[in-house]
């Protein structure tokens, strides 16, 4: 099986790619939240610390389980012409046409989530609080993987193409280094899924779309730079590290525009039409008993006011974004 993993020689190590980052995984599973009915929220507002914090718990089981890397991609170049558009939208159909050893090797991403959103439904029909919490944690990151462009093709890290590297430039370097310069808000309220499995499927393609850019403007970026400007290199446990600079990382995002931006906040808002969908789908169980304790007045007050900051792009200035709550104590 292929893992996602970046071949790198001369002064490059191996290294593992992690789709988003942790920060950007952890952002915006607290976002979908915000955007979920009063029904729903005070359940996972009560345990949004858990939610971020295991946000990105699938890439973690990368290094234990040799058959997740596969769940986090599609290499739609490897299923044919126009794949993102002809694919089958179920699994049945999908390893009926290419069979189960195709998928495993070149990824099936969109068929994960649809597992995953079912398995929700499940924990929501039997109010089981850890089953509810877990499935919806790794149901977020699977879809906020499929908002990723470099996901979506075989060049995942611009290895065919000699941009090496190229996937941690664009989800996780640039978002550690310019998320304070986003604009993570939004106006998105949940909303039922007729149709899961096609929503994912336009995710997609969109992300797909978004993939000759990614490459193009690093060509361009690189324009600017000569090597000794556009790479720096560190000692890591006594073997040199090659990796884009900061300024290459500043100059690329600025390139790039609001894309990386658009596509987290893509993904919190299908996120979270994906949990209020199990939900309904689930008959809408009563989560207030599955609180371990109820929302008091000050966590009403609390939440009111992080409603607002969201819906202002006021997070970040006000302390409230979790993932960098550990950063801006250091």
């Amino acid at each position: 099986m292929k893992q996602r993993i970046v071949w790198i020689v001369g002064l490059f190590v191996l290294i593992g790619l992690s789709s988003w980052g942790f920060l950007m995984h952890r952002t915006i599973h607290q976002l979908a939240v915000y955007e979920l009915p009063k029904d729903m929220q005070p359940f996972f507002y009560k345990n949004l610390d858990y939610i971020v914090k295991n946000a990105p718990r699938p890439d973690e089981r990368r290094t234990k389980d040799s058959t997740e890397a596969s769940k986090h991609f599609i290499d739609f170049e490897a299923y044919g012409d126009s794949a993102a558009w002809k694919m089958p939208l179920t699994w049945n159909e999908a390893v009926a046409k290419y069979s189960k050893d195709t998928l495993f090797e070149y990824g099936y991403v969109p068929y994960v989530i649809m597992s995953v959103k079912e398995q929700l439904t499940n924990a929501f029909r039997q109010k089981n609080k850890d089953s509810i919490l877990f499935y919806a944690t790794d149901l977020g990151h699977y879809i906020e993987d499929a908002h990723v462009p470099l996901h979506t093709t075989i060049n995942y890290d611009g290895q065919m193409t000699g941009q090496k590297g190229l996937h941690s430039l664009w989800e996780s370097v640039v978002p550690e280094i310019e998320i304070n310069t986003y604009n993570l808000s939004s106006r998105h309220k949940a909303k039922y899924l007729k149709r899961p499995e096609q929503a994912v499927w336009e995710a997609l393609r969109h992300a797909h779309q978004l993939v000759p850019d990614v490459f193009r403007l690093e060509k361009e970026t690189s324009k600017d730079f000569v090597d000794s400007t556009k790479f720096r290199t560190q000692i890591r446990r006594g073997r040199e590290v090659k990796s884009y600079s900061s300024d290459f990382a500043r100059a690329y995002s600025s390139r790039l525009g609001s894309t990386v931006t658009d596509q987290a906040i893509r993904s919190a808002n299908l996120f979270s039409d994906f949990l209020y969908t199990s939900w309904v789908d689930a008959g809408k169980p009563d989560l207030t008993p599955l609180l371990t304790s109820s929302m008091t007045d000050q966590d009403k007050k609390a939440l009111k006011q992080q409603m607002k900051w969201f819906k202002k792009n006021q997070l970040q200035e006000n302390k409230a974004l979790i993932s960098r709550q550990s950063k801006d104590s250091e």
